[in-house]
């Protein structure tokens, strides 16, 4: 059966006006940042009035997860929509070898790389009509698993680098491929590409990915924003890092370019804007010997599966569709991402570990009952001890592999960890221990072994304090 011309125009105006009607998503990761990193979540010292902005305007997940303690991980549950364990990329990239021959247990050895069979949620969208861009920190491959190769039309910056040699130009170039003019700073010049790219697609529906190298070490800000925060900065305050305090204003002044541009194009109104992170923020003593942030009242940070290792802040904002000053508390995870912009897209990704949170962000109040899953088979270098945790509910367990003991706490009443309901809910504990092996066999999760050369007299000091981190 043939069609006649007016047929085929007519078919292809409707496809047209179709492909034009689909949301535009915009989605801003910074790395290492700290829950508390925000003035809306609490700062006394950092300056984020975009971030305030977006938080006002749209949604706020309290209990916002990523996937895993370090960053790799969570780019990957991002990306796909799977847990870490399942696509067994675990540890950040090049961090997973058993160089440490005097630990416990063996760490397994993770992927370097994103499987090109997997499917990306760039792919997902490209093909229904969306032009994809990539512009910042990849780390999920190197030459042959690039943002390119996994669905990304336009790629910026992105390889397997985990961090930049420099923020100014240009000695950031010793790592990344990207051009810059003398001194400029490379969070402004991501920005300025992404500002491009919005206004060059303003015509059609895009998914922007912007995954900025900061706040990740180095930590290194514009002076003037230094000086500034030097100050400010109290000591009696536990974030009071002007340096890193300068490099999250502009993180947030970079937020705020993305959000101005929108306005002025007339994209704000069908423009979903997230903003998280991979993981949370530094409060070890590997910079310079002295902690980054601090993010109480959570405790610890990166490296860690307790909350300040994985809880992140979690904004969303797409007029029409949030409600302005909305507070979510349900918890979500690195892994409904994708399938939530599928399904906002019209499309689905089929075999993925996450849930559309479309419902919370039309403001449902709960999602189908469900518990969430960590798995960290690796000693962190930020003293981090091999682990997985599940979160039931207000209750989260941890297992550490090393000694095959169990950590249990109640989040509604004990946020900060500080006391351990194990022996006191010996029911409760292995009733979640239950479900955490089954989940771990299920997704094929790698386990350490015990380490047959182990010396106790030579093992990895510990990690953070058993007991809780505190506030002066």
């Amino acid at each position: 059966m043939s069609i006649s011309r007016r047929q085929f125009l007519g078919c292809a105006a409707a496809v047209a006006a179709q492909v034009a009607s689909l949301p535009n998503f915009v989605f801003i990761l910074a790395d290492d940042y700290g829950w508390t990193d925000t003035s809306f979540n609490g700062s006394k010292f950092y300056e984020t009035p975009n971030l305030d902005r977006l938080a006002r305007e749209g949604m706020v997940f309290t209990d916002g997860y990523s996937a895993s303690p370090v960053c790799s991980p969570t780019r990957s549950a991002i990306m796909t929509g799977k847990y870490p364990a399942r696509l067994h990329i675990t540890a950040h990239l090049q961090g997973a070898s058993n160089r440490l021959h005097f630990t416990r247990v063996l760490q397994p050895n993770a992927r370097l790389a994103l499987p090109l069979t997997e499917t990306t949620i760039a792919e997902v969208l490209g093909a229904a009509g969306y032009r994809t861009a990539c512009i910042g920190k990849w780390h999920l491959g190197a030459k042959g698993f690039l943002p390119s190769d996994q669905g990304f039309q336009v790629s910026h910056a992105g390889d397997e680098a985990g961090s930049t040699s420099s923020f100014f130009y240009p000695k950031w170039k010793t790592k990344v491929a990207l051009d810059g003019a003398e001194g400029e700073y490379l969070t402004d010049r991501l920005t300025t590409l992404a500002v491009e790219f919005i206004r060059e697609n303003r015509n059609r529906p895009f998914f922007l990915y912007l995954p900025h190298f900061a706040v990740h070490t180095p930590i290194e800000g514009k002076p003037e924003k230094v000086r500034k925060y030097e100050r400010k900065s109290n000591e009696t305050n536990p974030q009071n890092y002007a340096e890193y305090a300068a490099m999250v204003e502009s993180l947030d002044e970079s937020v705020g370019r993305v959000l101005a541009e929108l306005d002025a194009r007339g994209l704000a109104q069908r423009t979903l804007v997230i903003f998280t992170a991979d993981n949370g923020g530094v409060v070890s003593r590997e910079w310079k010997k002295r902690p980054i942030t601090s993010n109480l009242p959570l405790r610890a940070g990166k490296g860690h599966l307790y909350e300040g290792g994985i809880r992140v802040p979690a904004i969303a904002r797409m007029p029409g569709l949030t409600k302005p000053g909305h507070v979510c508390k349900v918890p979500i995870l690195s892994v409904d991402y994708a399938p939530t912009l599928a399904e906002l897209a019209g499309v689905s990704m089929k075999g993925v570990d996450g849930v559309s949170i479309r419902r919370l962000l039309g403001g449902a109040e709960t999602l189908p009952r469900r518990d969430i899953f960590w798995h960290y088979p690796h000693y962190s270098p930020q003293l981090g001890r091999p682990s997985a945790a599940i979160r039931s509910g207000n209750y989260k367990l941890i297992l550490f592999f090393e000694d095959n003991r169990v950590e249990l706490y109640n989040l509604s009443s004990d946020i900060g960890e500080s006391q351990n309901l194990a022996a006191g809910e010996p029911r409760r504990a292995k009733d979640m221990r239950a479900r955490l092996e089954k989940w771990l066999h299920a997704t094929g999760a790698q386990i350490p072994q015990p380490n047959p050369g182990y010396d106790a007299m030579r093992d990895l000091e510990p990690g953070t304090p058993s007991g809780p981190v505190t506030a002066k």
